[in-house]
């Protein structure tokens, strides 16, 4: 993985959350983490990573999450067993 997006999952998981995520940006982060992206009707998009299948949403105005966004990211990539701390787990062994 690559440092900014090692940066990424990591501003991802921050508490409190960070606004200042851009959706290209976490598009970016779920395809290198292998995620299928399938464009549904709207700002609808499917994501499938690690077995976990979801709906999320891009953003309607400009390219920044909100913060709602930001956390149904996060509990999504943590359902796909995709956190900071599985990350350097597995960067270890």
């Amino acid at each position: 993985m690559s440092h900014k997006h090692e940066n990424l999952l990591r501003a991802i998981f921050h508490d409190p959350v960070s606004g200042n995520i851009q959706w290209r940006e976490a598009e970016s982060l779920l395809r290198h983490l292998g995620a299928s992206i399938e464009q549904l009707s709207g700002a609808r998009i499917r994501v499938k990573l690690n077995g976990v299948e979801d709906t999320l949403h891009r953003p309607h105005h400009g390219d920044a999450l909100g913060r709602q966004d930001i956390y149904h990211l996060r509990e999504y990539l943590a359902r796909s067993r995709v956190t900071p701390s599985q990350y350097e787990a597995q960067r270890k062994a």
